[in-house]
């Protein structure tokens, strides 16, 4: 099967780079010109700045030629399979790609407690309570990020800014205030290390598509308001990218589809454009067939030998949960918007995890703030 992700040039690798910066061990390739600037300009100060959502292609199509994220894209490079937060955002700030940390996918099964987890809300899919068997074990996956780390070591130190409370990232409560943050946060002696996440443009994208006037209005501000922030950064490298890009979609409802539900044992999990099936033994051949003859022409349905072959969720030595969490066969939206919707899913308008360059490929924006 073909893999679109570069697992040598992808969030995987930029996060391998600011590993390598900051002393950490890393178990995969680097990007070298990251490399290269961090080596010769030693900045006090490392700004990794994802914006949700914010495809390269998306970008393009918004922003003119002259506008300062488009003169400072330094190329594009591919997110992991699946294009989807919880999978990238997870690389990005691990180093490891999803095979190793088993954040797969927004709904992802868990074989221990023999669930269907929403991941990033601790909840069983479809439900809204917090599933205390999944706290129990959810150690499994890997939590330990590089700001951890780089905090634990001792030498220099990290901090994570989010939208929402975590534990120990700091909270902001909206666009300036995140970046009113993170310049105060530079003024501050010592090397650190600082990830900065904004869960827009995706927020709005999911309701109103990546091509709508509001959407194009958040990326137009996000654009004139970090040039603005960079103005004022001294000693810093400033690396703006996004996890994913997006996709208008047309939704498929399983449950029109009562004869190929009635062979699976579970929901399905991970995306809706990456769809992770688990068959009953005596309709694996006939669910080929029935999967194939129904939704052949917009999704690639592959087997977990395929999957594990092509190594499409990257190389590694897979996190204990992962094979069982990627089922029996793994349908691919590669040239379609389609999604493939059952109980507990999300309706949405536009959304990705998908195989099409909207969805995989991502900006690699580089200001270069270490001259004074």
């Amino acid at each position: 099967m073909n893999v679109k992700n570069n697992y040598n040039e992808c969030l995987t690798n930029l996060a391998c780079s600011i590993r390598k910066y900051f002393g950490l061990e890393y178990h995969h390739g680097t990007l070298p010109y990251i490399d290269k600037i961090l080596e010769e300009k030693h900045p006090n100060n490392v700004i990794i700045m994802l914006f949700d959502g914010m495809g390269s292609k998306i970008l393009d199509r918004t922003l003119e030629k002259d506008s300062f994220f488009i003169k400072n894209k330094y190329k594009e490079i591919s997110t992991v399979f699946p294009a989807t937060t919880t999978a990238a955002t997870t690389s990005i700030r691990t180093g490891l790609n999803p095979i190793e940390h088993g954040w797969l996918g927004w709904n992802t099964y868990i074989k221990p407690i023999d669930k269907t987890i929403t991941l990033f809300l601790n909840c069983e899919k479809g439900k809204e309570t917090t599933c205390k068997e999944f706290l129990k074990i959810k150690n499994k996956l890997v939590t330990t990020t590089i700001t951890d780390e780089i905090n634990e070591k001792g030498l220099y130190y990290a901090k994570e800014f989010f939208p929402f409370k975590t534990s120990s990232a700091v909270l902001y409560s909206n666009l300036d205030n995140m970046l009113d943050l993170v310049l105060d946060e530079t003024q501050k002696d010592g090397k650190k290390f600082l990830y900065v996440y904004d869960d827009e443009p995706d927020h709005t994208m999911h309701n109103y598509g990546a091509d709508s006037k509001i959407v194009k209005e958040l990326i137009k501000e996000r654009n004139t308001k970090v040039e603005k922030l960079c103005k004022k950064l001294k000693d810093s490298l400033i690396i703006v990218v996004a996890d994913h890009g997006h996709i208008k979609v047309d939704n498929i409802f399983l449950n029109d589809y009562p004869e190929l539900l009635n062979m699976l044992e579970r929901t399905t999990s991970i995306e809706q454009r990456a769809v992770s099936f688990k068959v009953k033994k005596e309709y694996m051949n006939e669910f080929v067939n029935k999967f194939n003859n129904l939704f052949g022409n917009y999704f690639k349905l592959c087997s977990k030998a395929e999957i594990l072959e092509s190594n499409i969720f990257g190389k590694g030595i897979p996190n204990e949960l992962f094979e069982d969490a990627i089922g029996d066969f793994i349908a691919i939206a590669e040239n379609s918007n389609k999604c493939l919707i059952t109980d507990g899913d999300d309706v949405l308008f536009s959304h990705h995890a998908g195989y099409t360059d909207d969805e995989v490929f991502v900006p690699l924006i580089i200001i270069d703030k270490t001259e004074i």
